[in-house]
Formats: C-alpha cells, sequence, structure tokens
C-alpha cells in the first residue's frame, strides 16, 4: 500500500474541498497500487481463506453482506441477500437541482440530500478508508478520472470497479488526468435510511459528478455509476456512451464485419461476443417448439472467429468521429461484468469455461458457488432458494485476459437491436412475433432506441413485469439528465452515420419456438458473411407490423436454409395471422404509450415527423422517406 503526500504527489489532481477532509481526518487511509493487494483486500488479508463483509448498524447489529472465499481461479463473492444479487431498476435518485427528468432524492425522501450527504462524510471518516484513482474511459486523449473513497473491508467491491474501469498508480497520476467525478461508498446507509433498499444518489456540481452508493452491488453502484457519469459528461458535450457490445466478425474468408449489439439489460450483449453454443455432437439446436415440443437443429461447420470490440458501454466521442458514414466507438471500460446464468452445463461456452477455470489471474465471481480452494465453475450458480438458481451470476473479466480482444477504435458497419421475447401462440397472443432477422429503416431503428423494450423474463433486475420500457438508448436508467436531449442525440448519430445498416434480432422466443440467444448469433454469421452491402428490394418483405421494418424473403448460411416460419412468425401454424395481429397490437400500443412523452417543444422536428409516422400507422417505406 502507498502513503501519499497529498500536497505534492496529489496536488494537480486538485481534490474537492470534502475528499481532502474525509483524508485528512479519517481514522485510517490506504492507496492500493497493485491488483494484487486488491485480492488480499478482498479477503480481509493474505492468510484468510474467507471472510465476511459486515457492518456494525445503529439499531440492528452487525450485518454481513457479503461472504468471500479464496479459490483456486479468484475471490467468490456471495450476497446473503438474494435481492441483493441484482440490480434494482428503481435505485438512481438525483440529489441536486439540476435539469433532470429522473426522481428527485428530495422528492421521494421528503427533504433535501444536502443532510444525508454530509451524514456519509462524517461516517467515512469513521472507517480505515482505502481510495483509488481511475480512468472514465480514454477515447480520443480524453482524460477523464475518477476517485472512489470506500471502505477497505469492501475489498471486493473496490477491486471490481478497478477491475472495471482500470486503477491509476497512486505515485504517478498522469498530468492530464482530470477529475470529473468522485464515487462515495457507504453500506450500512442502506438499512439505516433506505429501509433495505439499493440506492445510489447522482449529485452533480459544477466540473464534479459526486456519486454516493448505499450498496455492495458493483452493477449500480460502481458500474452504472460510471456509466451515468460518461452519460452526464456527453449529454453537455454533445455526445454517446452507447449501451452496446461490439465485436469484429471474421468469416471463413477473411471477410471482416463490425457489429454493434444494443438493447436493455438481458437483451444479448454479452452473448454476441460469444459462439453460438453447441450440443454435443456439434449441431446448433435451433429452437424448440413450446406446443409440440418438436426441436429443429441446424449443422454448420464454420463460424466467424469473434474479435471482441466492447461488451457494455461503447464511447463514440465527438472528437473521434470521421467522415466515413459509419459510428466511431471504443470501450469505455477496462474489463467486462460477464452474466452467466445460460451456462447451464459444462461445455455450454467452452471458450468461456477456459478464460474462467484456468485464467492467467485471479477473477472475481459473484453469486456462484465457491468454498476455499474449489475451482469456481460458471454453470455452478448460487441458489436464491432451493432448487431456484439466481438469475444473474457474474464474472468480472478483464479485457487483458479476453482472447482476441480489439483495443482502440473501430467503425461501425451493423447496429442490431436486441429484445427478450415471450412466446407466442393463437392461444396466447404476445408480442413475441418478432422474426429471426428484421432489417429496420434508420428512422425506424431510432424509434426502437427510444421505446426499448425490456422484455421478458429479464434475469438481470429486481423488476419482474413483462413488458416495460428500459428507457431512452437502453441506458436511460443510469442517465442523470433530460430524456428528450439523449432522443434528439441518438437521432443526429443516426443522421450523422449513413452507412450504417440498423437490424432486430429477438431472443428466448420465436412465436411458439423458445430459441434462447440462437436468433442473434445466427444472424451474426449471416450478417458477417454478406458484409455491409445494402439489401437488393427483391430480397425484403415488408413485415406484417410495420413497427418491425422488413424481413428476408429467404435466408441461408453456408448452404443451410432457415425455415420460412422463423422469419415470418405469422406462418407458423401454432401463431397464425390472427394470433400474429394480436400480438403486433400488444407492441404496436407498447410503441404509442411509451413514445407519446418525446413529443415536446424541444425535440428536433425530424424525430417529431418520425413519431407522428408511427401514431399513424406509418409502414416501412413511409419511415424509409424520412431519413
Amino acid at each position: 500500500m502507498k502513503t501519499i503526500n497529498l500536497k505534492s504527489d496529489w496536488q494537480k489532481i486538485n481534490l474537492p474541498p470534502p475528499v481532502l477532509d474525509i483524508i485528512q481526518n479519517s481514522r485510517s487511509v490506504i492507496f492500493p497500487s497493485s491488483r494484487e493487494q486488491l485480492v488480499e483486500m478482498a479477503l480481509g488479508g493474505k492468510d484468510n481463506s474467507t471472510y465476511d463483509v459486515c457492518y456494525e448498524v445503529e439499531g440492528k447489529g452487525t450485518i454481513c453482506e457479503a461472504s468471500i472465499a479464496r479459490c483456486k481461479n479468484g475471490v467468490a463473492v456471495n450476497y446473503n441477500e438474494s435481492y441483493m444479487r441484482r440490480r434494482d431498476p428503481d435505485c438512481m435518485l438525483v440529489g441536486d437541482d439540476n435539469p433532470s427528468d429522473k426522481q428527485r432524492y428530495k422528492d421521494k425522501m421528503g427533504h433535501s440530500f444536502d443532510a444525508v450527504r454530509n451524514e456519509t462524510f462524517e461516517w467515512l471518516k469513521r472507517q480505515d478508508l482505502s481510495i483509488t484513482t481511475f480512468y472514465l474511459g480514454e477515447p480520443h486523449g480524453i482524460k477523464y478520472g475518477g476517485l472512489m473513497i470506500a471502505p477497505k473491508n469492501a475489498g471486493f467491491f473496490i477491486a471490481g470497479l478497478a477491475d472495471l474501469q482500470g486503477m491509476l498508480d497512486p505515485e504517478n497520476i498522469p498530468d492530464e488526468f482530470d477529475l470529473r467525478c468522485v464515487l462515495y461508498i457507504a453500506p450500512p446507509f442502506r438499512h439505516t435510511h433506505f429501509s433495505g433498499k439499493q440506492v445510489v444518489v447522482h449529485n452533480r456540481l459544477n466540473e464534479m459528478h459526486e456519486i454516493f452508493s448505499y450498496n455492495l452491488y458493483p452493477g449500480p453502484s460502481a458500474k452504472k455509476g460510471v456509466y451515468g457519469a460518461l452519460l452526464t459528461i456527453g449529454e453537455a458535450e454533445e455526445w454517446l456512451t452507447l449501451h452496446a457490445s461490439t465485436v469484429q466478425a471474421v468469416t471463413p474468408y477473411d471477410n471482416t464485419t463490425t457489429i454493434m449489439h444494443e438493447g436493455a439489460s438481458g437483451s444479448g450483449k454479452s452473448e454476441m461476443l460469444e459462439q453460438a453454443h453447441r450440443e454435443e455432437d456439434g449441431r446448433l439446436l435451433f429452437g424448440k417448439n413450446t406446443v409440440n415440443g418438436e426441436e429443429l437443429y441446424i449443422t454448420l461447420n464454420q463460424t466467424c472467429s469473434l474479435h471482441p470490440v466492447t461488451d457494455d458501454m461503447a464511447m463514440c466521442p465527438q472528437s473521434a468521429q470521421n467522415d466515413s458514414g459509419y459510428i466511431v466507438a471504443c470501450d469505455a471500460e477496462q474489463a467486462w461484468f460477464v452474466r452467466l446464468n445460460h451456462i447451464a452445463r459444462y461445455g455450454t461456452d467452452p471458450n468461456l469455461e477456459k478464460v474462467t477455470i484456468s485464467p492467467k489471474e485471479p477473477l472475481i465471481f459473484l453469486s456462484l458457488q465457491g468454498v476455499p480452494q474449489s475451482t469456481v465453475l460458471i454453470w455452478e450458480h448460487t441458489e436464491d432458494s432451493p432448487g431456484v438458481p439466481c438469475p444473474n451470476p457474474r464474472v468480472i473479466l478483464p479485457r487483458r485476459v479476453v482472447p482476441d480482444c480489439v483495443d482502440g477504435i473501430v467503425e461501425v458497419n451493423i447496429r442490431n437491436f436486441g429484445i427478450r421475447t415471450p412466446p407466442c401462440t393463437r392461444e396466447n397472443p404476445t408480442y413475441g412475433v418478432v422474426g429471426l432477422l428484421h432489417i429496420l429503416p434508420p428512422a425506424l431503428a431510432w424509434l426502437w432506441r427510444l421505446v426499448s423494450p425490456r422484455g421478458f423474463d429479464n434475469p438481470s433486475i429486481t423488476d419482474t413485469a413483462a413488458m416495460t420500457s428500459e428507457g431512452v438508448g437502453s441506458y436511460w436508467p443510469f442517465a442523470t439528465g433530460k430524456f428528450v436531449n439523449h432522443a434528439n442525440l441518438l437521432l443526429r448519430q443516426i443522421e450523422a452515420s449513413p452507412q450504417v445498416g440498423y437490424t432486430l434480432t429477438p431472443n428466448q422466443h420465436i412465436g411458439a419456438y423458445r430459441v434462447s440467444f440462437m436468433p442473434q448469433w445466427i444472424s451474426r454469421e449471416y450478417l458477417a458473411r454478406r458484409g455491409v452491402a445494402k439489401f437488393k428490394p427483391e430480397q425484403l418483405v415488408a413485415s406484417r407490423c410495420s413497427l418491425l421494418g422488413h424481413t428476408l424473403h429467404t435466408m441461408q448460411v453456408e448452404g443451410v436454409p432457415i425455415p420460412h416460419d422463423l422469419l415470418r412468425v405469422n406462418e407458423q401454424p401454432e401463431v397464425g395471422d390472427e394470433g400474429y395481429d394480436k400480438g403486433a397490437e400488444i407492441l404496436r400500443n407498447f410503441f404509442i404509450s411509451e413514445l407519446e412523452k418525446f413529443v415536446q417543444p424541444e425535440l428536433d422536428d425530424l424525430g417529431k415527423k418520425i413519431i407522428q409516422c408511427c401514431m399513424d400507422k406509418g409502414t416501412a417505406e413511409d419511415y424509409s422517406s424520412l431519413l
């Protein structure tokens, strides 16, 4: 650990007064300088095989938040409450009075945030603390810096953020480091102030974004907290950090296509970076009919090699854009928060299994079974209750251990949007009418990003509603500003990148078929092989539901034809036109209800025309004519 001379070593950082006060008056402060130190902190010492992260809570005694075990391939973190194993979608509150469409702290709690802010500072002064510095992202010379102050015993949380955003040497802070964000971590406040709920308060000051994290689940408290700070900066400077994974798919013929996959939590971002999951005999189980049990297999001998670029946060700063007509993006993270609920048995994803079972360095696992000196296996998920596995097990995977990872800036050729869909039949019509692959006009692609359906059976968050919106850009749960501003930024980004193609894929179900993430894996193989050339009119068929743009007349991958009723769901006998139309109406009503709030004077005129086109039941051709 480092001893820092704040007057010399950190003079260039220009620490805010509250940070200086906490450092100078706390019980003790350490400045970790290596990942090895953080791993030992996570276990409470180098000789410990287990460690409980506990706090004294006034009126409640000692509360254990998480238990840590030292395993052969890393540390296994398990929360004592199943509620803490995934993100609460309503955890964000805004503590300041700057423009925002988010719920404000004072409105929900009935009083100003100032008093709790000061209480947080006083609590931190009574703790043994750890302080780390990091970058919010490093694209194209931008060096926005962040700092986290946390109780030392929350070592797993500190190590997790250090992995996700990188950690700077405290004795060698670069001259270009521009401190714009400070995270304050105070876990007991969850119990003393917020009735046990996950709460993260964003407090936007002049040139400084404060984040007060009152829980130890990294999703909303660290990872998405940093995302919120990036979105705040981008909103002011007019650039975006998209909620997206990005992959360069290289075909067996050495053609490279860069595909960005956007969507709400659970929509398949991490899965877009994975190879298609195969059966033991090498075939792909495309889908299983939920009505008659029929299983549909296809054989795909050669698949693309994958070169991951981003997993969840794709920065698109204005300074990095060019005149190519494509979006330019780079990763805002140094590690990825990979969800593992779909890894149910050995052999499901050999590449991911190899990386996690024998990693180059110890990894941080969350909500996976792990006892001291065992090997954490990514298909052994912690149970929320007997026989019910946690739907949100995770591993923090540093980019440096991911094979073939692409650093730096890339041009994006295709932007795909993912949606979790329920089964749809004539007897039980739902919005599960989305076919295997839809081609969207740019204007319609913008509407999907405004509506961003959270979709069916979401494993990543505590909300269980069947059809809700993740909000504009699918990143709205992490943003602090005005949703109309983000709607305009998304539209202007689409206008400025006319060479980009837009597609839509479902996961979980296509009509009556349960398909997992196979649609986006198969679509990735198809799109990579055909390249970025525009589709000819005779290749496309207008979707029966105009919100789905076009589908393909026929589709084949490596000579393997795709059944027509997976492209056009109404052709499935279990669905038919009647079931399809009822499901399409559900989707349309959802769009209308979500889009109404965007019709404000501040919305760009083109945006108003596109939304009106939706209200008027416009066709795919109508959308194409608008943009």
